[in-house]
């Protein structure tokens, strides 16, 4: 067949260990042989990283923001271990929080639905979308502990001067105090990501905070929502029939247990890091669960929920046989080719992503997996398969779809 052409490039970045073993799979297999790819590559693996002091990933974000449409593949974040192992110059800080904070983007995870795999959540029929606001709170933190009897006070002093000071705690004794910040422009860029990306996908938004005992940080979020939503959003949602639903956070946990699924849930930091792996373990696996970042400009960067499956890159580079789901990698692919094919009206490159996502799905449902589905696998005789087989099996059901 006639390969199918591009016009905008795609911001390709590679990654690490065994994920990006299976990235080299996925465009050899699935990919080159039917698209004329056209990407924009940047190595993220961490010896680049490192060999750059970390500007390859700085370069790959801007290419972001540029050509608006990204793919990332799984990369490493190093601790001590790490620094060691690579004999890396310093301790490099996350690709994706790095990434994200050039984009000012928010992430939307949301599980890979197969009819054989059901939700341990029995009335969960659609997936459940987390938008997580990876900014600030708990994970940019200041810490104290203290030894003695004494007040601790929270104190602000502005730039013009002026000062705003109120007591947090009278210690009788030893104790522990924790400061914890958030900027309304990152709040802002949050609520209009997730509105424009809940009218993108055509799901309802439902937002929720603990605004009745955190009467000034959460209740902010709460009022930024709800402003925007009056005055930019209201009039699409309704056109579009899709609703903005705020609730408290502990009733929304509820409606979101009792719920058939089928939206998308904003949540605060640290609540979306939870939630979203309450989400992927209740659906099945996280290695399948889509991520995508996006920007409130409309800048996209997918990727797998996942990390670099180090244990199976291991075993690979002793010579033995893997069976490393890539689902999620597949997908972060599909998404990045569809979207690339909406924004550029190419409907054959959009219809491309569609048709490999259905060949995954296909596979799947006839029982043939790797082994991390196999035990999650009802009512379907399994058929466990290494790596490379698995992606031969999508493979032949994609032709069939061309």
């Amino acid at each position: 067949m006639k390969k199918i052409l591009m016009t905008t490039p795609i911001v390709e970045m590679d990654g690490d260990e065994m994920t990006r073993v299976i990235w080299k799979m996925i465009k050899d297999e699935l990919i080159l042989p039917f698209v004329e790819l056209k990407t924009e590559y940047y190595d993220l693996g961490l010896p680049e990283r490192d060999r750059t002091d970390d500007k390859i990933t700085v370069d790959a974000a801007n290419a972001a923001k540029k050509y608006g449409v990204a793919v990332k593949c799984a990369t490493i974040t190093p601790n001590a271990q790490r620094v060691e192992e690579y004999n890396l110059k310093e301790m490099w800080k996350s690709p994706n929080g790095t990434i994200r904070a050039i984009l000012d983007g928010t992430v939307f995870r949301a599980p890979i639905i197969i009819d054989c795999i059901k939700p341990v959540v029995k009335n969960w029929k659609k997936p459940i979308t987390i938008a997580r606001h990876a900014y600030g709170d708990v994970y940019k933190d200041t810490e104290m502990k203290i030894a003695c009897a004494g007040k601790a006070e929270l104190l602000f002093t502005g730039n013009d001067g002026s000062t705003q000071r109120q007591t947090i705690f009278d210690f009788e004794g030893p104790g522990i105090v924790q400061g914890l910040y958030n900027k309304e422009d990152s709040i802002r860029s949050f609520a209009n990501s997730c509105f424009k990306y809940a009218i993108d996908t055509k799901q309802d938004l439902w937002f929720s905070t603990k605004d009745t005992i955190s009467k000034k940080y959460d209740h902010t979020f709460k009022d930024i929502f709800a402003e925007l939503y009056e005055k930019e959003y209201k009039a699409k949602f309704e056109e579009l029939g899709i609703e903005y639903f705020y609730t408290l956070i502990d009733d929304a946990v509820a409606r979101v247990i009792r719920s058939e699924g089928g939206y998308i849930w904003a949540l605060k930091n640290y609540d979306g890091d939870v939630m979203s792996d309450m989400v992927s373990t209740a659906f099945g696996s996280l290695a399948m669960m889509t991520s995508v970042l996006v920007s409130p400009d409309g800048k996209y960067e997918f990727e797998a929920a996942h990390g670099t499956v180090t244990r199976h890159y291991y075993r690979y580079l002793n010579g033995e046989e893997t069976s490393t789901n890539p689902i999620a990698t597949i997908f972060a692919w599909t998404g990045a080719l569809k979207k690339r094919g909406e924004l550029d009206g190419l409907s054959e490159l959009a219809s491309f992503g569609k048709k490999l996502e259905e060949a995954c799905i296909d596979t799947l449902n006839e029982g043939i997996m790797t082994k991390d589905l196999v035990n999650l696998a009802e009512n379907i005789e399994t058929k466990p398969v290494n790596t490379a087989k698995f992606i031969e099996e999508i493979r032949k059901r994609l032709e069939k779809k061309l």
